[in-house]
């Protein structure tokens, strides 16, 4: 049997799933943001624990790469990472934009002409974003885009496009076309890396635990502080 813990924080969204031989077990996760450092690690005791399963019985841990939150992705990596050493078991790395699309084509569309449109909010009108065809199949690369009224054109003349997650519903009233749909209900989960996390841990792709880095897409910049004294 092959267990799989599968994280999430690459968004506000701090979520774990557990699945067996690719399936779905069970899943926690909380949206309120700014969280993923109290919940991620009692989360995932708490899964094990109502599931009946011994960390030593994990096979693999999956974290969502990115792109995302510099601070929640190096949460997310740390602990991965840190269990990984801990129970001598591989880490496989998931396109936080990817799961998200894998999501959406299990809860939304039977029509193999639909393209996916995940986005994730880059700040103002900026998104992180990539497409996706029914397979699954990547036909760009990441990309932060600044979106207005011509973004996506080319693609929605001649598919209809699913939008969605936490950078998609502020770029509607600017992606004024009649193939555009807003998907309000899928945003990046874990339970959307399930069976990309299996497909990877059967062909054996995995990433090294040592070297391993989240994708961020752009640098971190830290802001300068307010505060008198600490200028």
């Amino acid at each position: 049997m092959t267990y799989i813990l599968n994280i999430e924080t690459s968004t506000k969204v701090c979520a774990v799933s557990l699945s067996k031989d690719g399936v779905l077990l069970d899943d926690i996760e909380n949206k309120e943001g700014n969280s993923h450092a109290v919940k991620l690690a009692p989360f995932i005791d708490e899964l094990l624990k109502r599931n009946k399963i011994e960390y030593s019985s994990l096979s693999a841990i999956a974290i969502s790469k990115g792109p995302g939150s510099y601070t929640g992705l190096r949460i997310g990596t740390s602990t991965a990472k840190g269990l990984c050493y801990a129970l001598d078991i591989p880490l496989i790395s998931i396109s936080t934009l990817h799961s998200m699309a894998a999501l959406a084509k299990l809860l939304h569309d039977k029509d193999k002409n639909v393209l996916f449109r995940p986005m994730i909010d880059a700040r103002r009108m900026e998104v992180y974003s990539q497409t996706f065809d029914f397979e699954l199949n990547n036909k760009n690369d990441i990309t932060a885009i600044v979106v207005d009224e011509n973004s996506f054109k080319s693609e929605l003349d001649s598919h209809k496009v699913l939008f969605f997650g936490d950078g998609a519903a502020k770029c509607m009233n600017i992606i004024n076309h009649k193939n555009a749909v807003l998907v309000e209900d899928v945003e990046a989960t874990a339970v959307g890396m399930v069976s990309l996390s299996y497909n990877k841990f059967i062909a054996g792709d995995f990433v090294d635990v040592a070297y391993f880095e989240p994708f961020y897409l752009k640098e971190f910049v830290a802001a300068i502080s307010k505060v008198k004294g600490l200028r």
